[in-house]
């Protein structure tokens, strides 16, 4: 028998132990009651029970210890208090279950922890309908989802999660994009951080001798552990999970000064709700803006400062210009320069006929490598298998987060005594697809189970698989300890909580906010505490709660869009039928009945919402997930032009990463191809570029650039005089 084997029965063989002797025991009884221990001399035991004791206490199980007066410690006392064992029971609504539910149909085989949030659904809605039986629904869809992102970051994933749950320092090769660098890392793992479509890992670089955040797709080769020490490091009581998650691109690093940026009343309401949180917003002009900062006399109505603290100043420029004539740079003066010289910079690569290298020799168009395991993934691992009716295969060998094995052992039990005690026997391969697991891994987990603590006289269970493939149990009276559900492992509750938080306030069935407090109120704890955190990309809460409501009760949806390509206003009512993310944010997909065809609106431009009291029909012909693998997932919407764009050398690097490269160029630029359906997104893309982006042709989107730099130019001259 395998040593985790044995591990596995040791502790689960203890935990029936206590539970049932429900009495404080010497170790003298352990070793002598328990399965496993007897066979064991006194030192060996020793060791043993003591790993095992640490290993139950990391999962959140916590063996009560009394010590004797005269501090002897073979005389210490042991017992399992059931709150330390069992989960809470939760009150969940209808609708809170189905959220539930759809939160895993959704996520179900693209959620890096998909696995663990299985186990977790089957043990928080124990004694109601299992989330994991029910139909799905389709008011929801994800282009974007928190996959690990192919076989080789999937592996890293893994690794540095259970690294990060046995404090184990990790060493790995990592390309540095800023200096174009490959270097080995030696690094103390504090926290996961998914944000914008990748997974990062925080900790303590030892090469720095500071925190420091790594993207796991720049990760090289494997992750290995530093030692073979049990624990490495223990994380700083002060570490905060959560101020990592609350960054934005131009914050990360150690910040280098606070900007001012003038925001026209017109958009005001926009960068406040999405962006208020990375700094402050006041009325502009107020003389506690910060040292060194100007104050804009030519304001409107409306109009504010967005004050926000900065570490990489080109990122934050780059977001500055995509708002155009919207938006300029107050201050510091040192960055309002750098702007007006990236400015003059897009002006002069549009101007005339274009001056680029010649391609590297061998090179093709349309033949331009993206870098390796950088980009998204292959179109058939995006493929969703949805043959089994209910999101599952029965089986994900490549999972990039396995739950522990005693987790899904407890869960197990938990199911067997539970149909046991009903006198119904279960259908083996109906409980594999249940629980997501192969049919010999199902065979393996009943036999241990059968074994557990069989040969001290406190067994659980006795199951056994038929030739008819059902399964027959005989539940045991000490079995009660497993007869309700187990507290949430730390990794299960971590799944939970991130799947959550991913989702946020877009199912119209019920609602997940909800459903995370009485969660976090059952643990004692929020997970986020454990190093997972989920960063949302925008605070589109309120307006996806009305949306949510319309779609729920098939009653039309009344908004005031704004149309950003166009910069103007427009009053829409739809149909609405489901709300999808994308690379971009979130949608509400919906018949647009003036128009005669299905649209869809991003939440973050709809700046206010009614449902009304006018009822819809769903329309048959109408499939509001029918673009999901498309455009939400790619970010390229069909489309009938391509524009060719250079980027200059400083900048190819990033986007072998993001984009479709065509050429690469002898001076180390690069052409790219994007697909457009109207110049004014174009221009807007080229201008997030800060002046290391040129279109080449077509040559009214070419035109059509320099003309919205020049315009941006000439407003940030005139405010710096």
């Amino acid at each position: 028998m395998a040593k985790d084997t044995e591990k596995l029965i040791r502790q689960l063989s203890l935990i029936s132990y206590l539970m049932a002797e429900r009495r404080p025991v010497t170790a003298l009884e352990i070793r002598r009651d328990v399965e496993g221990y007897s066979v064991m001399n006194e030192d060996a035991f020793a060791r043993r029970f003591y790993a095992d004791r640490s290993e139950l206490e990391a999962l959140g199980i916590v063996l009560s210890v009394e010590k004797p007066v005269d501090g002897l410690v073979e005389q210490e006392t042991y017992s399992l208090p059931p709150e330390n064992f069992h989960l809470p029971p939760i009150e969940f609504t209808d609708g809170e279950l189905a959220a539930l539910r759809t939160a895993l149909q959704l996520l179900d085989g693209e959620f890096a922890y998909a696995e663990p949030l299985r186990l977790a659904l089957q043990q928080i809605s124990w004694g109601r309908p299992s989330p994991l039986r029910t139909p799905e629904q389709h008011t929801v869809a994800l282009g974007i989802t928190g996959s690990a992102g192919g076989h080789e970051i999937s592996q890293r994933l893994a690794k540095i999660e259970t690294a990060i749950f046995r404090r184990k320092t990790i060493v790995f090769d990592y390309y540095t994009m800023e200096r174009d660098d490959l270097g080995a890392r030696r690094v103390d793992p504090y926290q996961l951080l998914y944000q914008g479509g990748q997974f990062y890992v925080v900790g303590r670089s030892h090469e720095r001798r500071a925190i420091r955040v790594f993207r796991l797709s720049r990760i090289r080769g494997k992750v290995g552990y530093a030692t073979k020490a049990e624990h490495d490091f223990q994380r700083p009581r002060d570490f905060d999970p959560r101020a990592y998650a609350n960054r934005i691109d131009w914050q990360f690093g150690d910040p280098i000064g606070t900007a001012e940026i003038w925001i026209e009343g017109r958009i005001a309401w926009q960068i406040e709700r999405h962006f208020g949180r990375y700094g402050e917003i006041r009325a502009p002009g107020d003389d506690s803006a910060g040292e060194g900062n100007t104050s804009d006399s030519s304001t409107g109505d409306g109009d504010r400062a967005f004050l926000t603290p900065y570490a990489n100043a080109r990122q934050l420029i780059a977001w500055v210009l995509g708002l155009g004539e919207h938006a300029r740079i107050l201050g510091p003066p040192v960055l309002a320069a750098e702007l007006r010289d990236r400015v003059r910079l897009l002006i002069e690569r549009h101007t005339g006929e274009p001056r680029i290298a010649k391609a590297i020799a061998g090179d093709r168009d349309g033949a331009g490598p993206p870098a390796p395991g950088d980009g998204a993934p292959p179109r058939e691992a995006l493929s969703r298998d949805r043959s089994d009716g209910d999101g599952t295969n029965g089986h994900h060998p490549d999972a990039a987060i396995r739950p522990e094995r005693f987790a899904r052992l407890v869960t197990l039990a938990s199911i067997l005594i539970d149909s046991g005690r009903a006198g119904r026997r279960l259908d083996a391969d109906q409980l594999c697809r249940q629980l997501g697991i192969s049919d010999q891994e199902l065979r393996e987990d009943i036999s241990v189970l059968n074994v557990v603590n069989f040969g001290a006289g406190t067994y659980v269970l006795y199951a056994e698989i038929g030739p008819d493939g059902m399964i027959e149990v005989d539940p045991e009276p000490y079995g009660d300890s497993f007869a309700r559900p187990a507290r949430l492992l730390p990794v299960e509750a971590k799944a939970l909580i991130a799947a959550i938080d991913l989702i946020g306030e877009h199912i119209p069935q019920g609602s997940l906010s909800s459903v995370r407090g009485k969660v976090v109120a059952a643990l004692g704890e929020d997970p986020v505490q454990d190093g997972l955190q989920v960063a949302a990309p925008g605070d589109d809460v309120e307006i996806a709660t009305v949306v949510s409501r319309a779609i729920a009760g098939r009653r039309l949806l009344s908004f005031e869009y704004y149309k950003e390509n166009e910069d103007e206003f427009s009053t829409r009512t739809v149909e609405p039928y489901a709300l999808i993310n994308g690379r971009e944010g979130w949608y509400v997909a919906s018949f647009d009945p003036a128009r005669g065809s299905v649209r869809h609106f991003r939440l973050d431009r709809i700046k206010s919402a009614t449902v009304t009291d006018e009822r819809f029909e769903p329309r048959p012909d109408v499939d509001p997930a029918a673009d999901v693998d498309g455009w939400p997932r790619t970010g390229e919407v069909p489309a009938s032009r391509r524009a060719r764009v250079w980027i200059s050398p400083q900048r190819a690097r990033w986007a072998r990463e993001e984009r479709t490269v065509v050429s690469e160029l002898s001076d180390g630029s690069l052409l790219v191809e994007l697909r457009f359906a109207g110049i004014d997104w174009l221009v807007r893309e080229v201008l997030k570029e800060a002046g290391d982006a040129a279109v080449l042709e077509p040559e009214d989107a070419r035109a059509a650039v320099r003309a919205a730099a020049e315009t941006i130019g000439a407003a940030a001259e005139l405010a710096s005089r």
